[in-house]
């Protein structure tokens, strides 16, 4: 097995080194070919994740398959302007000269993907790694093994295998690829094996992103159409995979006097979506296997907290779905509030006043994602300036990742490193500068031996001053 990792690793080396992935024309043969997959096998790429986790169609296309197909598109309209050198100013210091920004690939890149999306957060990224015009390895999850099984056959087919490899397996084929030396290693999942990653790569010096985690907090405020906020939760929590989504809401915060309106209006708007039975909604995804199953019911039935259930709680084991559930305060002491949900339970933790959320926001680990609902203008400002995360929306959650001028990343421990639109092409490519200079324009002052006029001289150019300069070369 470690053999074999180590060959594909070579063989994706001597093509990368022939300048293959480096062309416009391999790069969007391959894109096209990406979309193919995308378009052409939508309903069996449906199927795998409705095998592993359940997906309604209507969830599966908006935020996987439509995804991908938006990806792809962009990099073929965008991409003969993103590998385009960038031209840049030069100073008086290198007159005459000109200047440019060249975008090079890495080489040879390996991304390892997680279960949650596991067909988008395995294909976005190596969807920017081709566009950048690396090799690479995908890794996907063997956790979501129907879609790893058919993301490996489909792109067996469809893209170029002598650069585009996918290796399948669980531990021992992550830890032989972790083993070999790579240009640039993108990691979604948890922090535990994020920094597993991170250790590997610093044995190579090799430069890591990280798409982690962490527990997202949204702020409900009391001047707000209550409505749309609940539908606006519940769509980015229950409608995103079941909370088995890394930015979904991990908890709430809103003050005592508006916890009771604010539990109502989301009890209506689910039974709304989801019925009086939502633990057999087909809306609803499963969890993704039995061990996640037990431990999200291990943080519902700790004693601390199994007594402040204020909504759901249903448990259907053999088919691995739990009802929305919401819990009303929370110890801050207690399991649910001191791990990463990534399950459909949502807390709920109330404060004297609204601002004290921001202070208990800022008393934790940065998150991936953060959340206001509010019509305060000054409370805005200060939840953007004082809240550091790698995502903020006000008034909407989860929905920022849908607008690709905007970077997708995490911040200290939810992560390090963006993609998305072009922040994904530059993810994957080294900015190399590029100073132009022809053989006039020489100046002695530069060369031994040094003198007080040539010091005089160089400090004139250094700091602009015209008038210095003709001083000094009028010997003043």
């Amino acid at each position: 097995m470690a053999v074999c990792v180590e060959t594909a690793a070579a063989e994706l080396r001597d093509v990368y080194n022939s300048g293959k992935t480096r062309t416009y024309e391999w790069r969007v043969s391959q894109l096209k070919a990406m979309l193919k997959i995308a378009i052409h096998h939508e309903k069996e790429l449906i199927e795998a994740l409705n095998s592993d986790l359940g997906k309604h169609e209507h969830e599966a296309f908006l935020h996987e398959i439509a995804a991908v197909r938006s990806a792809c598109r962009m990099a073929l309209k965008q991409l003969h302007r993103w590998m385009k050198p960038e031209k840049v100013k030069t100073s008086m210091t290198t007159f005459p000269s000109s200047a440019e920004i060249v975008s090079e690939p890495f080489g040879v890149v390996l991304v390892i993907s997680t279960w949650n999306y596991p067909i988008l957060l395995s294909l976005e990224p190596v969807i920017a790694a081709i566009s950048a015009g690396n090799a690479v390895v995908l890794k996907p999850s063997e956790v979501a093994s129907a879609t790893s099984s058919t993301m490996s056959k489909l792109l067996g087919q469809y893209m170029d295998v002598s650069a585009v490899k996918v290796v399948e397996g669980g531990i021992p084929e992550t830890s032989a690829l972790l083993e070999q030396k790579w240009d640039k290693i993108f990691y979604t999942g948890n922090s535990k094996v994020g920094r597993v990653v991170l250790a590997a790569a610093a044995k190579h010096l090799t430069p890591v992103i990280l798409e982690l985690g962490g527990k997202c907090p949204a702020i409900v405020d009391s001047d707000i159409n209550l409505t749309v906020a609940a539908r606006r939760i519940i769509s980015g929590k229950w409608g995103c995979n079941s909370g088995q989504t890394c930015v979904s809401p991990d908890y709430m915060i809103t003050t005592k006097d508006y916890a009771a309106k604010l539990v109502d209006a989301l009890s209506s708007e689910l039974e709304r979506f989801y019925g009086k039975d939502p633990v057999n909604s087909k809306d609803m995804s499963k969890i993704i296997n039995s061990r996640h199953f037990e431990r999200l019911s291990k943080l519902l039935d700790e004693e601390k907290v199994s007594g402040k259930i204020v909504i759901g709680g249903q448990r259907d084991k053999a088919n691995l779905k739990i009802a929305p559930t919401v819990i009303l305060d929370a110890p801050e002491d207690s399991l649910i509030m001191n791990e990463e949900i990534f399950g459909p339970l949502l807390p709920i933790i109330t404060v004297n006043n609204i601002k004290d959320g921001i202070n208990l926001i800022t008393s934790k680990e940065k998150p991936l994602a953060a959340y206001i609902f509010t019509n305060d203008k000054k409370l805005k400002e200060e939840f953007v300036q004082r809240v550091s995360a790698g995502g903020i929306g006000v008034n909407e959650v989860t929905l920022h990742l849908a607008e690709d001028t905007l970077p997708f990343g995490g911040v200290g421990e939810s992560g390090m490193g963006s993609y998305h639109g072009k922040f994904s092409f530059d993810a994957f490519s080294h900015k190399k500068p590029v100073l132009y200079r022809g053989f006039n324009g020489e100046i002695s002052a530069r060369y031994p031996p040094y003198t007080p006029r040539k010091l005089k001289f160089l400090k004139a150019v250094l700091s602009g001053d015209i008038i210095g300069i003709i001083r000094a070369l009028l010997g003043w």
